[in-house]
């Protein structure tokens, strides 16, 4: 959220981001709503302040033994018109600060001057790339041969579970799954990220705060019949931990959890259908900073955050590129972001598998999260966060680059440890 008052002065900019985010909202509109409601909130309290005086003297009057006084009787009916006025006020100032509220929901963040123009991820730009796609000698195989090959990988058996874009992990499959989430927490814990176990089922409240609704509703399940929310990443009860708290940043907050996530995938109908791309559920290690209000602090830790994933897919042997994300590409929350896209050689091209984004205070606005500053006028705190690893998406690059032509899978250095010691994956032939 922004202050209104910024947007004010800010408008053009602002429905300038609203446009390029393809959000429908009207700057001009809240802002004549937001006028409405000062000036219904000022009439308001002076009818209260009118109707109050009168009852006082009203009360003064019975008092003093002066009940049919002709000034009594006036004041009385004064009274019954300052009420009757301030309920068809207050029913008004209800509907202006409703129509408020709903359009301030759909403001989004003003991009940073270095994100790119843009309609869609097509348009979002390169900044550099890590490693070059392997040369085959072989046909290869995607990772849902290989999976099946190594007895790995059961879609059809998902499927019948839990419907589509549901599969299960076994064995070899599992093993890999937990072992890059435990080599991303081992990299961030070394960083200074502190490791939380978080609560996955949150409040609509918690969903609003963080910037995933009222946008984002429909990619979230919701527990029937409550107010509680499977939640997508564990950004959102990382940052509602501290909703409503003075938090000392003196040195940033880092956080860390790992987390079984859950989105709908509304619209994504037809889209990477086979494998693991796209699924409904899965899980992240997922970094969260909470920092000062200094521009050069969140943009500093916006560079190591980004650094930490592409420390972990260097660790892993894997080609990646860093994109520089468009404003079309973004979400309405969003300052300032970058994908990092690794090479999947089934796709032919290079998969997002990371997402890093400063927030600047939008977040910590709608949290109520605020620190001090020098001075010790309080302030609304940046806040940031990243993907160290989410899987099993990571298994697709994982699988297939590292593939040789008798189907066995070789395994990075660093994952061994996590792998009883293995250094390959022989298929069951």
């Amino acid at each position: 959220m922004l202050d209104v008052r910024w947007i004010r002065e800010h408008r053009e900019a602002v429905q300038l981001a609203a446009d390029a985010k393809k959000i429908g909202v009207s700057v001009a509109e809240l802002l004549l709503w937001d006028d409405r409601r000062r000036e219904l909130l000022k009439q308001a309290e002076d009818l209260r302040r009118r109707k109050n005086e009168s009852t006082k003297m009203i009360a003064e009057s019975s008092r003093s033994g002066e009940r049919l006084n002709e000034s009594v009787d006036h004041s009385k009916m004064q009274v019954r018109r300052w009420n009757e006025a301030l309920k068809e006020t207050e029913k008004a100032l209800d509907k202006a600060q409703r129509e408020f509220d709903r359009l301030m929901g759909l403001i989004p963040n003003v991009p940073s001057p270095d994100t790119p123009p843009g309609d869609s991820d097509a348009d979002n730009v390169e900044l550099r790339k890590h490693g070059a796609p392997p040369s085959f000698d072989f046909q290869t195989r995607d990772h849902v041969e290989l999976g099946l090959m190594h007895g790995m990988l059961d879609i059809p058996r998902g499927v019948k579970v839990g419907g589509s874009r549901s599969y299960f992990l076994r064995g070899p499959g599992v093993m890999l799954h937990r072992a890059v989430q435990q080599l991303a927490l081992d990299l961030v814990m070394e960083a200074g990220f502190q490791p939380v176990e978080v609560p996955m089922l949150v409040r609509g409240e918690q969903m609003w705060n963080t910037g995933f609704f009222p946008l984002g509703a429909d990619q979230a399940y919701q527990i029937h019949g409550e107010d509680l929310w499977l939640a997508g990443t564990s950004e959102v009860p990382l940052i509602s931990f501290f909703q409503n708290e003075i938090v000392d940043v003196s040195e940033p907050i880092k956080l860390a959890a790992v987390s079984t996530c859950f989105r709908n995938e509304v619209g994504s109908a037809g889209r990477d259908v086979r494998g693991l791309y796209r699924v409904h559920q899965f899980s992240k290690v997922e970094m969260v900073v909470v920092c000062r209000p200094d521009p050069a602090v969140s943009e500093s830790l916006h560079q190591e955050i980004t650094r930490h994933a592409e420390r972990l897919l260097e660790l892993l042997e894997l080609p990646y590129r860093v994109m520089a994300v468009c404003a079309g590409d973004m979400s309405q929350k969003t300052y300032k972001q970058y994908d990092i896209e690794t090479w999947m050689p089934s796709r032919g091209a290079y998969g997002e598998t990371h997402s890093s984004s400063n927030l600047h205070g939008f977040q910590a606005r709608r949290s109520n999260i605020r620190c001090r500053n020098e001075a010790g006028k309080l302030e609304y705190c940046h806040t940031l966060n990243n993907t160290a690893v989410a899987s099993p998406r990571i298994l697709i690059p994982l699988l297939e680059n590292h593939q040789r032509e008798d189907g066995s899978i070789h395994i990075p250095q660093a994952l061994r440890k996590y792998m009883a010691g293995m250094d390959i994956l022989k298929p069951n032939l």
